[in-house]
């Protein structure tokens, strides 16, 4: 069978060729929903190569490859340069079993538009195809308009006097810590189709930690895993986070640090401490080390919504709200403190304390889709907790920010305006969907999973958090709305035609 489709999308046909062409365009545009995921870019959409693997999204031991990779191969004799590109799938089984083919087209559209066309000739069901073309073309124009907010970075243009983040800029060079976990993989490639240079920080000897807060528990920080190899185009550099190389942020514009050890667990002391052990002084270290920069480098850090505590209840916490109690609120505070060296010496730091990140791709979101798929899914305990939420794309376009526009800095709330409880949560999955949500799960089952503690701070944590900051900037959020949030993340979104 066959699909042609296309959609029109707000940008120029030449800046919609150049996102394409772009490190992290794959990345970007691949539905998490769906379980292939990117593991190396082509190296050119004339005749490059690129490598997807079959994963699951589900957490630990579940979160495994379970099958060959896809591997698709661009057919020079396709391609015309700012038009047209083809690939192929070249690896079995799935070559002789799909017999994929899909040709891309760049044409133009009205009033100065770009007319994204897509061909593909394979046997695979079309409402899936359906689904992947849906997510693919609104995140794309979605990605072109906060491009286009902040200003594309372009060689030849240099950066204005004072600094504007809505016109074009110079490349920035971006050292990201912790590139490869949810949101580092995200961020960069985002970062990539922006136009800016990205050096993955990577730690020697192999994984120290596995990441995923931000987008597991939420409460725990955005901090990621940077343990796997590189994809794509971008430049690594050795970071050991007890005793970093003196010149390892030399060229480097802005430090984005996500690393960390994950919060999900048994929240026993040795837990806690490897916790606590994997942020506070790597971290300090960092911003020593951007302190001797001289201003030369900004730092943007991971942070979580944990700073307020476990229990707020109603209380709206703003950036002003005070620290809460407990053990996560007491590592989070010691977190943002190591910042200190840098905000001393003069730098830019943006601290980013970030809700629970939805994601179909990883974290909390893939088994709670999971279980509500058999129709067990149900509020937890009572289901009137706050839960603080944002979606991962703005949750990358907020880094973004925070690495482009000079006045973005101190303590950010990375949270959607629009939190909810946990029975609304429950409500909105369960129709997105199409399942019932009438069994509720008891306020002590995650005890068993996560120890009393644990579950008070993480599962039953009640946090009603509103990005202050954000607003008051006139920040644009993708999907303020919970249901756009899912519909966008779990495949539920009609193809447009016209965006």
């Amino acid at each position: 069978m066959s699909i042609d489709v296309s959609c029109t999308v707000p940008a120029s046909p030449a800046e919609a060729w150049r996102y394409l062409a772009a490190p992290g365009a794959l990345r970007r545009l691949s539905p998490p929903f769906l379980p292939l995921r990117p593991v190396r870019e082509a190296s050119s959409l004339r005749d490059g190569e690129a490598v997807l693997e079959p994963r699951t999204a589900l957490p630990g031991p579940l979160a495994s490859r379970f099958g060959p990779r896809w591997v698709a191969r661009h057919d020079p004799r396709g391609y015309v340069d700012g038009e047209r590109f083809v690939d192929r799938c070249v690896s079995q089984p799935y070559a002789a079993a799909t017999g994929w083919v899909h040709e891309h087209t760049v044409t133009p559209g009205p009033d100065g538009t770009a007319l994204l066309g897509d061909r593909v000739e394979a046997r695979v069901p079309e409402a899936m195809l359906t689904r992947m073309f849906a997510y693919r073309y609104r995140q794309m124009a979605a990605d072109l308009h906060t491009i286009a907010r902040f200003g594309a970075a372009s060689p030849s243009v240099e950066a204005p006097d004072p600094p504007s983040a809505a016109a074009p800029s110079a490349p920035l060079t971006v050292a990201v810590s912790g590139a490869s976990g949810l949101v580092g993989s995200a961020l960069t490639a985002l970062l990539g189709v922006a136009g800016h240079r990205v050096i993955r920080l990577v730690r020697p000897g192999g994984p120290l930690d596995v990441g995923g807060d931000g987008a597991g528990g939420g409460r725990g920080g955005g901090a990621d895993d940077d343990s796997h190899p590189a994809s794509g185009h971008r430049a690594e550099r050795v970071w050991d986070p007890t005793a970093p190389a003196p010149d390892l942020l030399d060229g480097v514009d802005v430090l984005v640090h996500l690393a960390g050890a994950s919060i999900a667990g048994r929240f026993t002391e040795a837990h806690l401490r490897k916790v606590r052990d994997s942020r506070i002084e790597p971290t300090r270290r960092l911003a020593e080390l951007v302190a001797a920069r001289e201003g030369a480098t900004a730092m943007v850090c991971a942070s979580a919504v944990g700073f307020y505590g476990a229990d707020r209840g109603d209380e709206p916490l703003t950036e002003s709200a005070a620290a809460g109690t407990g053990p996560l609120a007491g590592i989070v505070t010691e977190w943002e403190r190591a910042c200190a060296p840098a905000g001393q010496a003069g730098a830019r730091v943006v601290t980013i304390r970030t809700g629970v990140v939805l994601s179909a791709a990883g974290g909390m979101l893939p088994p709670l889709a999971a279980i509500t798929r058999t129709g067990l899914g149900g509020r937890l305990g009572s289901g009137r907790q706050w839960m603080s939420w944002i979606s991962l794309d703005d949750l990358v376009d907020v880094y973004l920010r925070a690495v482009v526009d000079p006045a973005t800095a101190g303590v950010v709330n990375a949270t959607s305006p629009e939190p909810v409880t946990n029975a609304e949560f429950t409500r909105v999955l369960g129709r997105v969907l199409r399942r019932p949500t009438v069994v509720p799960v008891p306020g002590w089952a995650p005890g068993l999973v996560l120890g009393s503690r644990g579950a008070d701070e993480l599962a039953l944590a009640d946090q009603k958090v509103l990005p202050t900051a954000l607003t008051g900037a006139d920040h644009q959020f993708r999907y303020p709305d919970l249901r756009a949030a899912l519909d966008h993340e779990l495949g539920a979104q009609d193809r447009p035609t016209v965006l």
